[in-house]
């Protein structure tokens, strides 16, 4: 960079003294140029212009600031001020090469045993060991009719090397297990019923109970009440035989609490076992009766029934908060003769 543009004198006597056959060759060699060749000297030439500026900038100690000509250090305010640790130096915490082998050594077979997994099983596991030790309830209940069967035929079909005190125990464990009732309860219905009919027994209780109605013929008569309701998208048949009153519901579209009928005193939600207490009383019209257990009124409103609501029907109850069921039930099925 350091040309210098002027020319000395003895350089300028020494260009007037070139001869004419100099400047011819000089001519035909500039002919000779290509467009690129120029560039460059135009390039060169302003280079040369740069470079002499420079100098002259260079001889004064003083530079202009804030020169858009000269290129400007980048300030030390433009980072965040922070400790030396927010930015580390050296490759301390980027390991490379052979680092990344020795750091994957530190995880040696030593600190495998220490490495505890993470599961989401808890550590109480009596409560799943317990079930894991049942065994299947189809088995157990294949188990018991087979046991029945023997019982049923026990001469033919029993094992010579086995009493029959034998097969009652295994069978009664085995009703304990599927049934989950308690052995003093299955005991006792053992000591009433034979082995066939104590089965049927006790799966008929684990049957869910169905909703049952009893019709107030004080007011309707069953075929009636068994249409209405058809009507209104009830599906119910009569209990059996047995009850002139009681309907069975299976399924329903609407409360059976909630109907016009039930609101009109047309029908009571009553348990069959309910109807048999009356049924074995049997109580007459103009007689008097004394139901002293009488909440909340099923029985006391079916005696009233079979009563024609004639004679005197006396209800009372033990607890008197019991008792406002009592009445409303009275009033809404129309009784009269309590």
């Amino acid at each position: 960079w350091g040309i210098k543009l002027n020319m000395s004198s003895s350089d300028s006597d020494r260009h007037d003294q070139m001869s004419e056959d100099d400047l011819k060759e000089g001519l035909i060699e500039g002919e000779d140029m290509s467009e690129e060749d120029e560039g460059e000297d135009e390039f060169a030439g302003y280079i040369d212009d740069e470079n002499s500026e420079v100098e002259e900038l260079e001889d004064d100690e003083d530079l202009p600031e804030g020169d858009a000509n000269m290129p400007q250090e980048e300030d030390d305010d433009d980072f965040p001020e922070g400790d030396d640790d927010d930015f580390p130096e050296g490759d301390d915490d980027f390991p490379e090469g052979d680092d990344e082998e020795a750091a994957g050594e530190d995880l040696g077979e030593g600190d495998e045993e220490n490495v505890q997994v993470t599961t989401n099983i808890t550590k109480d596991r009596g409560a799943m060991n317990e079930m894991l030790a049942k065994e299947d309830l189809g088995i157990i209940h294949s188990r018991i009719q087979e046991t029945i069967k023997i019982l049923s035929n026990f001469k033919e079909l029993r094992d010579p090397n086995k009493k029959r005190t034998e097969y009652m125990n295994d069978l009664k464990n085995d009703v304990v297990s599927a049934y989950d009732y308690n052995l003093e309860m299955v005991e006792l219905f053992f000591s009433l019923f034979n082995p066939t009919e104590a089965i049927k027994c006790i799966e008929a209780n684990e049957e869910g109970r169905p909703v049952t109605i009893r019709t107030n013929t004080l007011k309707t008569k069953r075929r009636d009440l068994a249409k209405t309701l058809i009507q209104r998208g009830i599906n119910c048949e009569p209990i059996g035989e047995w009850s002139k009153v009681g309907l069975k519901i299976y399924d329903s579209q609407i409360p059976i609490g909630a109907t016009p009928e039930y609101l009109a005193g047309h029908y009571i939600l009553q348990s069959p076992s309910s109807f048999l207490p009356v049924m074995a009383l049997c109580p007459q019209p103009n007689e008097r009766v004394l139901d002293m257990a009488a909440a909340p009124g099923g029985k006391t409103t079916y005696i009233a029934q079979l009563m024609k609501n004639t004679g005197v029907l006396f209800a009372n109850d033990l607890k008197a908060e019991r008792l406002k069921a009592l009445s409303a039930n009275v009033l809404r099925l129309g009784i009269k003769n309590c």
